[in-house]
């Protein structure tokens, strides 16, 4: 069960760790704990609900789809305190008796004993009559300030005009409420103590009751001022580590942290062990989903059960480990959530082009996402490697230790893609220390596919070069070389195959012959007699493969099988593989390699035969890297559980031919900041229009006719300096462009940049603003 996601494909070798030295029987435990943040059950119990595409899950709280009409502060201000004026008018005038006693009180004496009041003024003459007048002036004095509370919005005013200024401002309010209060109910203006005093029927009832008040009503307005949730919050914040909120504990059965689906099939044993590592942190958050991993294969396999249950009940955390032996990265540059399988790239910005839903919230990707492959243009230092590629990158390295995905990150020598202990494979390109090598034909036998590939790489960028011709050509030679030597030529050999060289040729005529392979020999033969005519492309093909025939390159690319040439064919294995290419002394040829790379891994990726892990290619820096079967390839990824992600620029590193067909191949698309407004324009094209309210405001003079109104019209003139004017608005609905190329070009501030994604299932999310720094 320990070789979980590594079983051997037939004819294709697995790389050994980058790291020399064999892998200790029982991994180490992780070397560090994540970076700040919560403990791995707190990480586990925090809820991920179901959201759009794109939104980061992990701890995710669902906005409205509209924002409320918010009420500006000046009016909210101004309704609150005429509405108090109001209520404090009414007030005094039923207090000082300018509404006559008998009129307001007809509805406590409507439901009491007529013997209670005097019948001319309706002035109660016994103590039940002034208890009752006492308790109804009370409940008026509450429906007043609730009423004309309601009116006046004082609720929200508080929150926004003295919760809003801080913890002090808070408590400022509610002792000025306080000390008003007891102020009136002192002097006899809130008929408190009366009714309060008579429940204990002595003549020192005051000096009983006063505290009694006193606390009530302190403890009441602090209440309705929120000093207890205030008073809540500091106490959390000083006992809770920053950042961390407090995560219910969920019963057993649903608790992640105690392996309730383990324990369900009868693994109590394996699930109590696992689920104690989980509480006393010796399991991290790879180890979680690795397990989950194995686990999820067996119930596909049920054979697999009771050797998953022993290596769990030996080792742990450290079962079905990765085959590197590896638990974890040496460093994390970007938040991950492995139980979903997310990487955060930045927060969407509280922008009026982005949905209010969407503002303020975290947006990731996932694989769901780069399945369908991403595009991303921006100029040099806009941060596409170090907030897109890198993120992206180890997140996809996180979950091949995970047993996952397999990653191939290809950029130029000295990139940001993350350290050598990071990766299993590391092949530095032109580099005599590179421990590995790569395959030249991408660990194929079959000469037409090799010829294909190789063929893409050398020819796919010229112009008016026929692909399809340049494959036969090296088809006409791999095939006849491959039934003479039994492997394919080297770069040498195969440069004086394609210059025609008569020594090379009469040498491997001779073996075919010898061997009596005649399909063979015709074909050479059919290359000596197209070998010279006007469009040949042998001649292109040669002056292509020297570009590799350079001392930099001695030694790589070897056929004899004594290197360690690494290749595509094993994207079925969890592998972390990094390609340095030697961009700054070799442009012409690392471009010619990525070429390479990108044909091969489209052709492998889509004939797997497994396709649980998913495959991911990661260029930075695809320039003059696409051709039109690439582009083609593409979208071939996404039934076969893979993707690319790309990096441009500027699109005039794409042959105009393929822009459109390029856009149309790729789900997710995304712009930086400074984007030019010709590369702009695609992305707007690409994202279409969409209906907007817009509002159209006119303006007309008001001329008067008769003499008082001009009278005050010109006052109003001389006093603001503008004429009397009304306003006419017209509301209209409008189809414009999501996001203009003017937009992209000038609107977009820096370290931000415009996504738009689409998950395998055909989801979409509209490009939003979104901030990488945040």
């Amino acid at each position: 069960m320990d070789s979980e996601g590594t079983q051997r494909q037939a004819g294709v070798p697995i790389p050994a760790p980058a790291a020399p030295g064999d892998a200790p029987r029982v991994p180490p435990p992780p070397a560090h704990a994540p970076a700040a943040g919560p403990s791995l059950v707190e990480w586990l119990r925090t809820p991920r609900p179901a959201a759009a595409p794109g939104v980061w899950r992990f701890g995710y709280t669902p906005r409205p789809e509209r924002a409320a009409d918010e009420v500006p502060d000046r009016a909210l201000l101004s309704s609150a305190v005429i509405s108090f004026l109001a209520c404090a008018l009414l007030w005094s005038l039923l207090r000082n008796g300018l509404v006559p006693y008998r009129f307001w009180t007809l509805p406590v004496r409507m439901f009491t004993p007529n013997d209670w009041w005097q019948q001319t003024s309706g002035e109660p003459v016994v103590l039940a009559g002034y208890v009752a007048s006492w308790v109804w002036e009370l409940i008026v004095d509450i429906g007043l300030l609730i009423g004309f509370g309601r009116l006046g919005n004082w609720r929200l005013a508080w929150q926004r005009l003295v919760v809003a200024r801080g913890a002090w401002a808070q408590i400022a309010g509610v002792v000025v409420m306080i000390l008003l209060v007891l102020r009136l109910i002192d002097g006899e203006q809130v008929p408190v103590r009366g009714p309060v005093a008579q429940l204990f029927r002595s003549d020192e009832g005051y000096r009983v009751v006063d505290p009694v008040i006193n606390f009530a009503v302190v403890v009441l307005f602090s209440w309705l001022g929120g000093l207890f949730g205030l008073v809540r919050g500091l106490v959390g914040g000083r006992l809770a580590p920053a950042g961390a909120g407090p995560v219910a504990a969920p019963a057993p059965a649903e608790d992640p942290a105690a392996w309730p689906e383990l324990r369900a099939a009868g693994l109590a044993e394996a699930a109590d062990r696992l689920g104690a590592e989980a509480a006393g942190g010796g399991m991290s958050d790879v180890d979680y989903a690795r397990i989950r991993r194995a686990w999820l294969s067996v119930r596909a396999d049920p054979s697999r059960l009771r050797a998953f249950a022993e290596a769990v009940r030996v080792k742990g955390a450290g079962a079905c480990v990765h085959p590197s032996g590896v638990r974890d990265l040496p460093a994390r540059a970007a938040r991950h959530d492995l139980f979903t399988g997310q990487v955060r790239l930045g927060t969407v910005a509280d922008a009026e082009r982005n949905p209010y839903a969407r503002r303020g919230t975290g947006l990731a990707l996932d694989p769901a996402l780069l399945g369908t492959s991403l595009l991303a243009v921006g100029p040099s230092g806009a941060g596409k490697t170090g907030r897109l590629v890198r993120p992206v990158v180890e997140s996809l390295a996180l979950q091949a230790l995970a047993g996952q995905a397999a990653v191939i990150a290809v950029g130029p020598a000295g990139g940001r893609l993350g350290p050598d202990a990071a990766y299993d494979v590391v092949v530095r390109l032109g580099d005599p220390d590179s421990v590995y090598d790569l395959d030249l034909y991408g660990g194929t036998t079959d000469p037409d596919e090799a010829a294909g590939l190789l063929a893409e790489a050398l020819a796919g960028d010229v112009p008016g070069a026929d692909a399809r011709r340049a494959a036969t050509a090296l088809a006409q030679l791999l095939g006849p070389f491959r039934a003479a030597y039994g492997r394919f030529p080297a770069v040498p050999e195969l440069r004086l195959l394609l210059d025609g060289a008569p020594a090379a040729l009469g040498a491997l005529r001779e073996l075919l012959g010898s061997a009596g392979d005649h399909a063979q020999l015709r074909e050479l033969d059919a290359r000596e007699r197209q070998a010279g005519h006007p469009g040949d492309p042998a001649p292109l093909l040669a002056d292509r493969v020297a570009l590799l025939d350079r001392p930099a390159f001695a030694g790589f690319f070897d056929t004899s099988g004594k290197g360690r040439p690494f290749s595509l064919r094993s994207l079925e294995h969890p592998l972390r593989v990094r390609i340095d290419l030697p961009e700054r002394g070799h442009a012409d040829a690392s471009r010619m390699l990525a070429r390479l790379l990108l044909a091969q891994f489209t052709a492998s990726a889509a004939a797997r035969s497994d396709r649980s892990l998913f495959a991911c290619l990661v260029l930075d820096d695809a320039a003059q890297a696409l051709t039109p079967e690439t582009v083609r390839g593409l979208g071939r990824l996404r039934s076969a559980h893979a993707g690319v992600v790309l990096t441009l620029r500027t699109l005039d590193d794409v042959p105009e031919a393929l822009r459109t067909p390029l856009f149309g191949a790729v789900g997710c698309r995304m712009a930086f900041a400074g984007v030019t407004t010709w590369d702009g324009q695609r992305f707007a094209e690409a994202w279409g229009t969409e209906w907007v309210e817009t509002r159209d405001v006119t303006s007309r003079t008001v001329f008067a006719d008769q003499p008082l109104t001009r009278a005050i019209h010109s006052f109003r003139k001389l006093v603001t300096g503008k004429a009397v004017t009304t306003d006419a608005v017209t509301v209209r609905q409008v189809e414009r462009e999501r996001w203009s190329a003017s937009d992209l070009a000038h609107a977009v501030p820096p370290g931000h940049a415009v996504l738009s994604v689409t998950s395998v299932r055909g989801e979409r999310a509209a490009p939003l603003l979104v901030d990488l720094e945040g």
